[in-house]
């Protein structure tokens, strides 16, 4: 038996989806009309019917979030929303609230988000008795933790593999609802964790100024993947529904290539879709927009997981500054590297602060900028946009073609076309046509035109004529058949798409005696009825609905204390401070930092606790 893979990739809008599918995605993530947890990424219904029609002639699925908690007065319209997703050849939903269990919905799987927080067996256990059909871990969870779960569950396990990290566990960061009435679970996120601190102790001490203290580097598994599948993901998720269509198709080439290469040496796997896509470029992960790269907690907690000095792109390092001069520079640039007018360059001064620029123009190798920045000698330096790279990108880059074989038969009537695709799927036309006796051999001239799939979704890899001694046929009637032939395969793919069905609830979800507060996320009567149906003694308000004054307003593995080397388990060093030590933005906000060692964890709370 083969396990299938599957690489995810995200879609800000229409076209970034129909390039992942494109670049080798073998399913999209999307936002929805409304309620997807990026508020600037909603789609049309009928921009999602098209990407759904486009992914499914490869089998590759379209999934659309709406992983936002929802309010009374918008239960109804979510509800109407799904049918109408539904409608359009959705695949599954990615969602949060549980009020999706008791609302009146058509047969659509449900996905559990990454705002559901699992990070334990157990949770992931009594998620698929609700009825969820796959589960987004945790991203801080490692090796171990992902076989734990594995053990405890049978549906597929998702789990990222790239992109932007959120300092919080997911569906657990209620700081930007706290500080400007901006929900991180309703998609608004105020990027409260990108901000600058100086960090305070008791004694009113600064012990460290004017740094991004929860700022994360960015996620790259590239060379876990392997790792991550013998533990138990079967879908990569890359993160990124903002992203522009430029970091889509490279990154999601990238990483069809690294996964493509595990499929290769394991007969034990296969790929969820099909069609091969062929990339007319060479990926480059580091020249996409990145802050510096980890994988995170894969392996226990270790220090390069932070990007204490700036959130923003650092990019590749190319070299360093040679010689200075008053309006430009020289540089000793890394083997094979050039660099071009337009480029986006970038360098750390002496206190980590970032400081990036754009190059005018090169000329002879001296390096003259828009605005002269204050570089010296030795100077290393990063590139976090290349020009060349990019006008790359806007060309197409990639053609994914379904594999098709053509088998042309003569009948009493005329002659039979089929066409059978690589999923395995079939279709026969018969075509009625005089028979006439050819004076030169035809095989050869019939495979060049039933072979001509030009801007069809298909290449014709095998044709095979079966016909009565040589038998002449016109070349614009073979093209004829192969259009009709490849337009009835193209109508029966779309129409025998198979799409996972949502199982039936179990009975054995209880929770009898729990009471469940404020970072449960429930804000309407049918996510707090379903709770209470099953047993539970007590269901609060989500904190968006209610402020509760002792809340959490983030839950981190992330630790300040580790990250600067005076963690009490793995350091054992005295500590320069007195505790309790909190966060000061520059007008003067402060959170205190509770450390909750038992747990290994770390949280921000509000200043009135």
């Amino acid at each position: 038996m083969t396990h299938p893979i599957e690489l995810l990739c995200p879609a800000k809008n229409l076209e970034c989806g129909i390039e992942a599918i494109r670049h080798g995605a073998d399913a999209i993530y999307i936002g929805g009309p409304t309620h997807g947890a990026r508020a600037a990424a909603g789609n049309s219904l009928n921009d999602i019917q098209q990407l759904c029609d486009y992914a499914h002639i490869f089998g590759a699925r379209v999934y659309v979030t709406v992983n936002t908690i929802i309010y009374e007065h918008e239960l109804k319209e979510v509800e109407q929303m799904v049918w109408q997703l539904y409608e359009a050849g959705v695949d599954a939903l990615i969602v949060q609230d549980m009020a999706f269990m008791k609302m009146h919905l058509p047969p659509i799987a449900l996905h559990a988000s990454t705002q559901v927080d699992t990070r334990t067996p157990e949770k992931a256990a009594r998620l698929e008795r609700q009825g969820f059909s796959q589960i987004v871990l945790a991203r801080e969870l490692s090796i171990e933790e992902i076989k734990a779960i594995r053990q405890r569950v049978s549906v597929p396990l998702e789990g990222f593999i790239h992109g932007a990290l959120c300092v919080s566990y997911s569906g657990k960061c209620f700081v930007s609802e706290h500080i400007c009435h901006r929900s991180a679970n309703r998609g608004e996120c105020a990027q409260f964790c990108r901000m600058a601190f100086d960090l305070v102790d008791a004694r009113g001490e600064v012990q460290v100024k004017n740094k991004h203290l929860l700022s994360m580097k960015d996620m790259n598994r590239s060379a876990n993947i392997e790792e991550m599948i013998d533990a138990g993901i079967s879908s990569f998720k890359i993160e990124g529904r903002l992203k522009d269509v430029a970091y889509v198709k490279n990154i999601t080439a990238f990483y069809r290539k690294k996964i493509d290469a595990v499929l290769a040496r394991r007969p034990d796997l296969k790929r969820l879709s099909y069609g091969q896509s062929q990339i007319l470029f060479e990926p480059q992960v580091a020249k996409s927009f990145n802050r510096g790269f980890t994988d995170f907690f894969l392996h226990g907690r270790k220090a390069d997981i932070f990007s204490f000095d700036t959130p923003k792109a650092i990019g590749a390092p190319i070299g360093r500054v040679h010689r200075v001069m008053r309006q430009s520079f020289t540089t000793e640039l890394d083997e094979g590297l050039t660099l071009s007018a337009g480029d986006g360059l970038c360098f750390k001064q002496a206190d980590g602060t970032l400081v990036g620029f754009r190059v005018n123009k090169v000329v002879e190798g001296e390096v003259f900028p828009l605005s002269m920045p204050p570089l010296q000698r030795g100077t290393e330096l990063f590139r976090n946009y290349d020009i060349e790279f990019d006008r790359i990108l806007k060309r197409p880059t990639a053609i994914r073609k379904v594999a098709v074989t053509a088998t042309l038969n003569e009948t009493t009537s005329g002659f039979t076309l089929t066409l059978t695709e690589e999923g395995g799927m079939s279709i026969t036309q018969a075509f009625e046509a005089e028979k006439t006796e050819a004076r030169s051999p035809q095989h050869e001239n019939i495979v060049r035109q039933l072979s001509k799939t030009g801007d069809t979704p298909f290449v014709v890899t095998d044709v095979t004529v079966h016909t009565q001694g040589e038998r002449f046929i016109p070349s614009s009637l073979l093209g004829e058949w192969r259009r009709t032939a490849c337009e009835a395969l193209l109508t029966k793919k779309l129409q025998n798409h198979l799409r996972d069905l949502r199982p039936a609830t179990s009975d054995k979800v209880d929770f009898a005696g729990q009471t469940f507060d404020y970072s449960e996320n429930v804000a309407n009567s049918l996510a707090k009825a379903y709770y209470l149906d099953h047993g539970a003694s007590n269901v609060m308000p989500a904190f968006e609905v209610q402020h509760e004054r002792n809340a959490k307003l983030m839950t981190c593995r992330h630790c300040i204390r580790y990250a600067l080397g005076y963690c009490p388990t793995y350091h054992k060093r005295k500590a320069p401070w007195q505790e309790p030590l909190r966060l000061r933005l520059p007008n003067g906000d402060t959170f205190p930092l509770h450390f909750d060692c038992k747990n290994c964890e770390m949280n921000v709370l509000p200043e009135n606790n």
